[in-house]
């Protein structure tokens, strides 16, 4: 988008994440990127600290500062510390926000600490990734200072089963603007929240597409890559399922699982179990750029999203507009979002969640026809042009992000 029609919010935006960084959020990455790109001040704000041990190549690339909001008043008297700088700004706010009902003591000690830096750093606009903790604590600042807050739901945030409530009504009614990842959260939150399209906006995850050059697949290759968390949402369970029936069929490829997470130990003992040592292996975590050596090796990215017993699923994983960028084909599963990217035939093939059969049929059609991995390719990454690309969708944003800061000025 022409920088000339580029409709900036002023001031500065305040980015609120639970934590910062996180490798599996790369989207926040691409997203800080694209709007210091194009000019548009951004601060950012994490919650917790940073338990990773791998982060994104891009991430040094990052202007923004990160401030580490505090989430334990150490020592017990940091709080009333933190309460009378936050008077001192806002007296009027503080005194609503001590109204507010069914508050937790750290979301108001890290509202508290929010609202000081939105007063001393010009802060317009507050933007919270995820409608859970992130959310509660731009919301509660908003409140004491008057700024509005923005939110981009993704999927575990609107679905899972939490143990403790998450009051998305109230959160989804308080903020300026609402933000989703698909157009299937876009009808389920029109649907539940009663948010029309004036305050509801679907808006795909951005890619820079400069970092991720098409090339197309090796018609003579056959290795198989998954890449994400050892969770159960991941469906790595049913993709060694998979795998075994194609064994079992007489096919020999070789499938990679890169990643880690609680669920590890648990499919290495499927992995014995089946007798497929030999043929699936788990790398543990592995940096980006070596996730995209291996996808430009592959024959196939296998993503066999499912919904997990709790309710937690994917909504349009990065990884895998990732994969369809750089050429690779990809096998997915019918989860939320997933066949607005995976276009059954189209873009890729898309099969029922939880059903390895059908998987390793799908695996097995596109590791028989190179063709059709030639054809899926290029109109995959054909649609990760059109509306997948991020200083496109980053634009788009602050659209969004004007409109909010406009709306509290009216």
């Amino acid at each position: 988008m022409d920088q000339k029609t580029d409709t900036r919010p002023s001031g500065r935006i305040g980015y609120v994440c639970k934590r910062y960084p996180r490798f599996s959020e790369t989207f926040i990455v691409n997203e800080i990127l694209a709007h210091e790109a194009a000019g548009q001040p951004i601060e950012i704000f994490s919650l917790r600290p940073s338990d990773e041990t791998h982060f994104q190549d891009s991430l040094s690339r990052v202007r923004a500062g990160v401030t580490r909001i505090k989430d334990r008043p150490k020592p017990s008297g940091q709080f009333w510390q933190v309460m009378q700088a936050a008077f001192a700004r806002y007296p009027q706010g503080v005194t609503r926000l001590l109204a507010e009902p069914d508050t937790s003591f750290d979301d108001v000690f890290q509202a508290l600490q929010l609202a000081v830096h939105v007063h001393d750093r010009g802060i317009t606009l507050l933007h919270a990734h995820f409608a859970t903790v992130a959310t509660t604590v731009a919301r509660l600042a908003s409140i004491v200072t008057g700024v509005p807050y923005s939110l981009t739901a993704h999927a575990k945030d609107i679905y899972f089963d939490y143990e403790e409530t998450q009051d998305l009504p109230r959160k989804m009614a308080d903020a300026a603007q609402v933000i989703t990842v698909s157009d299937f959260n876009q009808a389920y939150l029109a649907r539940t929240f009663g948010l029309g399209p004036s305050r509801l906006t679907r808006l795909y995850n951005g890619l820079d597409l400069e970092r991720f050059a098409w090339q197309a697949p090796q018609d003579d290759a056959t290795d198989i890559l998954a890449v994400g968390r050892l969770v159960e949402k991941k469906g790595f369970h049913v993709l060694i399922e998979a795998m075994l029936t194609l064994k079992q069929r007489g096919l020999t490829a070789r499938c990679t699982i890169v990643g880690a997470g609680e669920d590890e130990t648990r499919l290495r003992n499927q992995i014995a179990a089946c007798g497929l040592g030999e043929s699936v292996r788990l790398t543990g975590p592995m940096p980006q750029r070596d996730i995209i050596e291996l996808m430009r090796n592959a024959a196939i990215f296998a993503c066999p999203c499912v919904v997990s017993r709790d309710g937690n699923r994917d909504g349009l994983p990065t990884v895998l507009i990732e994969a369809m960028a750089l050429g690779l084909p990809v096998v997915s599963t019918d989860v939320v979002g997933i066949p607005e990217l995976v276009r059954d035939g189209e873009t890729g093939l898309c099969v029922a969640e939880g059903d390895p059969l059908a998987l390793a049929d799908a695996m097995e059609r596109l590791l028989g026809d190179a063709a059709l991995r030639q054809r899926l390719s290029r109109d995959a990454r054909a649609l990760i042009e059109a509306e997948f690309e991020i200083t496109r969708n980053a634009a788009r944003q602050r659209e969004v992000f004007a409109r909010a800061v406009a709306a509290r000025v009216a």
